[in-house]
């Protein structure tokens, strides 16, 4: 009676428990977690990986051999067993009890409950092992054996940092699951039992493996999955070497911090990258960002100091991706990165932003305005000049934008209004932030406001792509671990009108062919652009595009002070930053069609060649440094061997590098700026240093600003 009744207690405690024991509702994150991969824009090219190596794959793709490897490993009575092993679950539980580390007792359905899912710890406790046994009893009821083997194989880890089958037979063999042969198969199936040991092994390891390999095998031949005949003849295989940790190198740190931000603001958590199994493909073109670094790496000189920084951004003007960039040296990466990060003051590369604003808005490119200098005006306490003080007198647009004019953009900013201007130059995608402190100065069309090298491309597409500005990204689209597509889908914004693009194009184009960006040429096909360089060049670009590309390159220093090359003198933007922006456009045209801009509109098409000379000396030569107007169809045909333009001042003393990195959004010199470009002498694809004041705080209010941009 006693007996019997100790029964009935047992299984009434037995049914309590069963009961109160339910299959958890979560599973464990790290079960089911699944890297994400990003590509390069062609979809196949790998830029980086993010979170757990894990690739969930359907059973259907497992091999029927590899799955009968594993059960032959690890379970050969999977298929009748009600979830657990009562000889194994009893030799596990002795040896819990006892503390002795005796062979496993757990069946694939153990195993599986106990990674897969959540509040079951792996601690050897006699509570957390009966608890796992109801829990696979129930598993074993409630769902499939194919669905528990699915699981299985997809969670468990297999070494090399593999989780999961599919991750598996890429580290150790470089192939897709469904491409394992038998030997393959079951190697990965010895692996299960002691995947550190077995993920390289060498002398005795490698002793081991084979043997436990060798004892797979048989074990395929005495459940019926392998006939004695196949048993004889597999031979061991020959493994891949192990694949070092994923590393990125050079840009590829700079890149995936922009793709991952812009996931976040798409979105997407980091949990979602890390774990979601996301297929993200970018806008970066491989070859074109080995381009941008080639570019700045030939043509800056060795000597350049180190807190000297350049960045360059590419961008397509029909989508607004950004296909390239150049963020700075990996060694200067502690601050931030010279494309995306870094804001510099806009120089005269703010001008075309304001040209376009006034044609867009009654003004043509035969409109007049003052180029005398100084210029006063009202809102500002103290006059604004040109570079040494030249006067231009009535100069037309495409004139002022040419010889870049301070003192006419200053009248042309006041004559459209600077709201306008302001409105222009933020649906070019400069961020209202960056605009809205300096929009009321007299200065603003000069370049006071900062940008960064991508806004600044992005910014010049409008004009490239007919007045229509396309939101700059870099993401093109992400596919979750279900094989939903997204495709981004990036905002438009007509900006001006297609005229007034067009007439803007044209004066830029005068800026490269006979102005202050002449060394930006290219010979093949026509370019238009705009030079910027700040007060004591503490900033300088240039920024141009063809119709399928448009660049920004700009150069500053840590310590916000003159950008100064030892051997080639104090910098402007028709200088080193043209260089740079045509050696990398040489290689991104290479064998692309000539594409031409369109049309003007019909104000005479000799306005750009007459160069006189400024009013306050009548002798000077003409500006572009050619002896006579040059005839325009005799520009494109290349010389034997392109001039890179000289550079004639003596070699300027390197600045001092002293102080500390300043924040990179500071504005560069503040609300001051250096004096209007001329389109250098004597060749010179230069501007002229500027000769004014110490420059004050940035307060952007038009009272203290004074003129930033040499051109």
């Amino acid at each position: 009676m006693c007996f019997g009744a100790g029964i009935l207690v047992l299984v009434g405690l037995f049914g309590i428990a069963w009961a109160m024991t339910p299959i958890p509702d979560s599973t464990q994150k790290e079960a089911t977690a699944q890297g994400s991969v990003i590509y390069y824009r062609d979809g196949k090219t790998v830029l980086a990986r993010k979170g757990i190596d894990r690739k969930i794959v359907p059973l259907a793709k497992v091999p029927e051999h590899v799955r009968e490897a594993v059960i032959a490993a690890e379970n050969r009575s999977f298929y009748e067993d009600a979830g657990v092993s009562i000889k194994g679950t009893t030799r596990a539980l002795w040896s819990t009890v006892t503390g002795q580390q005796l062979q496993g007792g757990s069946t694939i359905t153990q195993q599986l409950v106990r990674n897969y899912y959540s509040g079951l710890s792996q601690e050897r406790s006699i509570t957390r092992k009966f608890k796992e046994i109801l829990i696979s009893m129930k598993v074993d009821q409630s769902k499939s054996k194919d669905w528990v083997l699915e699981q299985y194989l997809n969670t468990i880890y297999f070494g090399r940092g593999a989780n999961g089958i599919q991750s598996a037979a890429q580290a150790y063999f470089g192939k897709d699951v469904q491409d394992l042969t038998v030997a393959e198969g079951a190697y990965l199936a010895s692996v299960i039992q002691q995947p550190s040991r077995f993920a390289d092994p060498q002398g005795p390891d490698l002793e081991a493996v084979m043997a436990r390999w060798q004892s797979v095998i048989k074990a395929m031949g005495e459940t019926g999955a392998l006939t004695p005949q196949q048993v004889a003849t597999e031979r061991f295989p020959a493994l891949k070497p192990p694949k070092k940790p994923f590393e990125i190198k050079g840009q590829g740190q700079y890149m995936l911090e922009q793709v991952t931000a812009e996931l976040n603001r798409r979105g997407y958590t980091d949990e979602d990258i890390n774990s979601g199994g996301l297929k993200v493909v970018t806008t970066f073109d491989k070859k074109l960002m080995d381009a941008a670094q080639r570019a700045v790496k030939q043509v800056l000189p060795d000597a350049t100091p180190k807190k000297v920084r350049t960045g360059l951004a590419a961008v397509d003007p029909g989508t607004g991706e950004v296909v390239a960039f150049y963020g700075g040296r990996p060694s200067q990466s502690a601050y931030y990165d010279s494309a995306f990060s870094a804001k510099v003051m806009a120089g005269s590369t703010f001008k075309p932003y304001t040209l376009a604003a006034a044609l867009d808005n009654g003004f043509d490119l035969s409109t007049r305005v003052d180029g005398n200098s100084p210029l006063h005006v009202a809102s500002a306490d103290k006059p604004i000049p040109n570079d040494s003080n030249r006067s231009y007198g009535q100069i037309d647009l495409v004139q002022a934008t040419q010889n870049s004019v301070n003192t006419a953009f200053v009248d042309l900013g006041q004559k459209v209004g600077l709201d306008k201007v302001a409105s222009v130059v933020e649906a070019a995608g400069i961020p209202k932030e960056q605009v809205e402190p300096h929009a009321h100065a007299a200065s603003f069309p000069l370049g006071v406001a900062s940008v960064s090298a991508v806004q600044n491309a992005s910014g010049f597409s409008t004009f490239a792509n007919k007045g229509v500005h396309v939101e700059a990204h870099v993401v093109k689209s992400v596919t979750d671990g279900q094989g939903r597509k997204d495709v981004v889908k990036p905002v438009s914004k007509r900006v001006v009108g297609e005229q007034a693009a067009a007439d803007t194009i044209y004066a830029m184009q005068q800026v490269v062919k006979y102005g202050t960006g002449t060394a930006a040429r290219l010979y093949d096909r026509p370019v238009a652009g705009k030079t910027g360089t700040t007060d004591d060049s503490k900033a300088v670009w240039f920024n141009g595009f063809t119709p399928q590309l448009a660049v920004a390159v700009d150069m500053f220093r840590d310590d916000n002070e003159t950008v100064t090359i030892p051997g080639y003198g104090t910098q402007f933007g028709g200088q080193l930053p043209a260089q740079v922006w045509r050696a990398f456009m040489t290689e991104a045209m290479a064998g692309k069609p000539v594409e031409e801009f369109p049309e003007p509109s019909d104000y005479g098409y000799d306005y750009g060649y007459d160069y006189s000379a400024p009013q306050n000396d009548p002798s000077a030569p003409p500006q572009d440094g050619f002896d006579r107007p040059p005839n325009p169809q005799d520009w494109g045909t290349p010389p034997s061997q392109p001039a890179e333009p000289p550079v004639t001042e003596p070699p300027a003393t390197q600045a001092p590098e002293t102080g500390q990195p300043v924040n990179p959004d500071n504005g560069g010199d503040g609300g001051t700026g250096g004096n209007g470009g001329n389109g250098g002498d004597g060749g010179r694809a230069t501007e002229p240093p500027a000769q004014q004041p110490t420059s004050g705080p940035d307060t952007g209010a038009g009272s203290t600003s004074r003129p930033s941009g040499v051109g």
